[in-house]
């Protein structure tokens, strides 16, 4: 049985990676055997075939189920958003999260069409993290309370998690962790965000920079790099990818913020994603690269970057797609087809 214990430091969460449960051998054997019977060739469907072993290993059962699919989004205000890294005012934060809860966002619409429950869970809007150009963004307390917030946020019984995002300024801060994470100048991973032009974005790259050497002393660890440079949401994020595999519930990752949340796991933990697919590439210029980093590879590229966890939501319906054919289709003997000699 998964722990649910809350996590009662930062070593804790170390140790926490450290024991996290493997994939069903047995599952994703049986759902890879189901998938070489039905009447198409062997991988004429792709990366649909994939998909459908991938749930299975993770389900635990062939074959595997899209009963209840949730969409999981965590919204925070960061300290550095003052500074003016974004297009828009901090009070868009709020504001956007009740049009969550009136329904009339596109990530609403796109559960909607999924079949997803949409949960929101904002998190101390009226209290920003701390400027990162000249503080710490969070305490350990404060940092050690999102994770939990974000592994209690986590519904029992789910077959599918889509994971994402809201937050004025959180590009910036994902671009940061990603710049503390793997190295690189700030202007490899910072962009427009919410939709800078150059000038702006030129901004935000100085910004991010002045961040980064205000902290790095601290980029060997990456629970401090979390800590120093993150927000509560993406530290919530990180705590519902590890509930989520204690779990073995299948995520399904967003973007370029919810990438960086991701990134910080793996990087204390090499096999930390293993029940995660990226859902699409965004158009955030840093997205692809810090995919490469993360060795995942991308099921949608449409030139989203809303964030909202829009693009995971859309990925839910390729899911959809790969259990219809898994289960739907017959086998060639079923069919009385002939397979190849």
């Amino acid at each position: 049985m998964a722990s649910t214990h809350p996590i009662s430091s930062l070593d804790d969460l170390r140790r926490r990676l450290g024991q996290l449960p493997p994939a069903d051998a047995a599952a994703a054997a049986a759902a890879a055997a189901r998938q070489a019977e039905l009447t198409k060739p062997r991988g004429a469907l792709g990366r649909l075939e994939e998909l459908a072993i991938w749930l299975a290993a993770w389900q635990g059962r062939d074959p595997p189920a899209l009963e209840r699919v949730a969409a999981l989004v965590f919204a925070g205000n960061h300290g550095v958003a003052a500074r003016g890294v974004s297009a828009y005012p901090s009070a868009v934060t709020a504001q956007m999260v009740a049009n969550f809860e009136a329904g009339g966002a596109a990530i609403n619409q796109l559960c909607r069409a999924a079949g997803a429950e949409l949960t929101v869970v904002p998190l101390e809007l009226d209290r920003p993290t701390a400027d990162f150009c000249t503080a710490a963004a969070m305490s350990e307390a404060e940092c050690l309370d999102a994770i939990q917030r974000g592994m209690a946020a986590l519904a029992p019984d789910l077959d599918l998690l889509a994971l994402g995002e809201m937050g004025i300024g959180n590009t910036a801060a994902a671009a940061a962790i990603c710049a503390a994470l793997y190295g690189g100048p700030a202007a490899w991973w910072t962009g427009p965000g919410s939709g800078l032009d150059r000038h702006g974005v030129a901004h935000k790259t100085a910004v991010v920079g002045r961040g980064l050497m205000c902290h790095a002393e601290a980029f060997g660890s990456p629970v401090e790099i979390l800590r120093r440079l993150g927000g509560r949401e993406i530290a919530a994020m990180a705590g519902a990818i590890l509930a989520a595999r204690e779990r073995r519930v299948p995520v399904l990752l967003d973007g370029f913020v919810a990438g960086a949340a991701a990134a910080v796991l793996q990087a204390l933990e090499p096999a930390a994603l293993d029940h995660v697919r990226a859902a699409h590439r965004s158009a955030e210029p840093a997205h692809p690269r810090l995919l490469e980093r993360l060795r995942l590879r991308p099921l949608l590229d449409l030139d989203m970057r809303l964030g909202e966890a829009s693009g995971a939501a859309l990925a839910i319906l390729l899911c959809r797609a790969a259990l219809a054919c898994h289960t739907g289709m017959a086998t060639f003997a079923s069919a009385g087809v002939s397979d190849r000699s």
